[in-house]
């Protein structure tokens, strides 16, 4: 079917334990609510006395999320330059320490330990997957550091050491299953990587279309990395959808749908709705590849507002002007300034001050403005769904009428009940 287009004290004793703790969550998999570790009399060792204020970044820059995660490195410093050019962070010069990930959950666990304890930053921007960022949550909680994690994600969590700038569930898969149904969508057959955030999205879609009148012809999950689609990609056919969506990540993106496109499936007759594949990744897979497929995010390159414009032009400016802006990276960039604007209002680095004063600061962003809520540390945002062009450029074909508030644990939908136990 075609869908119709619409215009000084270290913390290195807590490492062993929290990598530990980090390890039990990912194997636990996700729905619990995060949070309730008390670590508020946790001893930082940011040094505020000089000039200068170390912050971090830990992004996959090797291993198959590297493919989405170089650019939101690239972003968050984009976003450190401009705010030391303008005279940083309460008078003082940001200090960026970069770490590598390396699309390990483990490593990245360790690396925020380092980050916090060895190198004394007063926030980390960064992680993607969600089994990257539930390793990492235990170790900011027990140490009460700051994480700002910048890629949409399952929901049904919220924790007072992480702030999310990308979107939650209702801000993202609800907007795009109600733009689907509201096309006659009937059928859908899901596709993902095997981890967190696609077995928790799909377990969130399927209650969605219980309710909805929507069948579900198909769930197939891969690995990381997987490169052979053949037999997926052949169920996919047989089964005859309405629609696929597709949560899978990094580089397994390129194999499907090369593997789509060689079986004769078009978007015409089956149209796949992705939620991780940004500007940065169609390149990748290759635009002859994925063109009139659709996407949901909350960004595009092609958002046409003055201040979207200036970014994307600063963007091309420091790294490139064939490299593309996307919404992963742009809510990386927001989380910097979301973080500088609520130093200023606290007028403090310290971690309390922060988490007492985040609720209702706001940035205009190429996105659109953002605000934090301070009860769930989530921020609100505009949902749209986008159509992949020739030209390798998404194109918004529908938008939500304004930001949506966040709603991680989907508490005003009754079809999601029981979801978060």
């Amino acid at each position: 079917m075609r869908l119709p287009r619409r215009a000084a004290i270290t913390r290195s004793a807590l490492a062993t334990g929290s990598i530990a703790l980090a390890t039990a969550m990912v194997l636990a998999g996700c729905g619990s609510r995060a949070g309730d570790t008390e670590a508020a009399g946790a001893e930082s060792c940011v040094d505020t006395s000089g000039s200068t204020i170390k912050v971090g970044s830990l992004n996959s820059l090797s291993g198959t999320m590297a493919i989405s995660e170089v650019t939101v490195r690239d972003a968050i410093k984009l976003a450190v330059d401009e705010i030391n050019a303008a005279g940083g962070v309460s008078g003082k010069q940001i200090q960026l320490i970069g770490e590598d990930g390396a699309s390990e959950p483990t490593v990245f666990a360790e690396k925020a330990e380092k980050l916090i304890s060895s190198d004394c930053v007063a926030a980390v921007f960064g992680g993607w997957t969600s089994s990257s960022r539930k390793a990492m949550l235990p170790v900011f909680e027990s140490a009460n550091s700051l994480l700002y994690y910048p890629v949409q994600y399952e929901g049904l969590e919220s924790s007072k050491n992480i702030f999310y700038t990308g979107a939650t569930t209702n801000q993202q898969i609800v907007p795009a299953l109600d733009y689907l149904k509201q096309r006659g969508v009937k059928s859908l057959y899901l596709v993902g990587s095997d981890y967190v955030f696609p077995q928790t999205a799909n377990r969130i879609i399927k209650a969605y279309a219980g309710a909805n009148g929507i069948e579900i012809k198909g769930e197939d999950y891969t690995p990381l990395g997987s490169t052979d689609f053949s037999t997926i990609v052949n169920k996919v056919r047989t089964a005859d959808a309405d629609a696929v969506f597709n949560t899978l990540n990094g580089d397994s993106n390129v194999a499907f749908f090369r593997e789509y496109k060689n079986v004769g499936l078009t978007p015409q007759a089956m149209p796949v709705v992705s939620v991780s594949i940004a500007e940065e990744e169609v390149g990748g897979i290759g635009v002859q590849n994925v063109t009139g497929q659709l996407t949901a995010w909350n960004y595009y390159q092609t958002i046409d507002t003055p201040v979207n414009k200036a970014f994307v032009a600063a963007y091309k400016k420091a790294y490139g002007a064939n490299k593309p802006t996307s919404d992963p990276m742009e809510a990386a960039y927001v989380s910097v300034y979301l973080w500088k604007n609520t130093v200023e209002k606290a007028k403090s680095f310290d971690v309390k001050a922060i988490q007492d004063n985040a609720g209702g600061v706001s940035f205009d962003a190429p996105e659109g403005k953002v605000t934090i809520d301070g009860e769930n540390h989530h921020i609100t945002k505009t949902a749209r769904i986008g159509e992949i062009r020739p030209d390798g450029l998404i194109y918004t074909i529908w938008e939500s009428p304004g930001p949506i508030e966040p709603d991680p644990y989907l508490k005003s939908y009754p079809w999601a009940a029981g979801l978060s136990s």
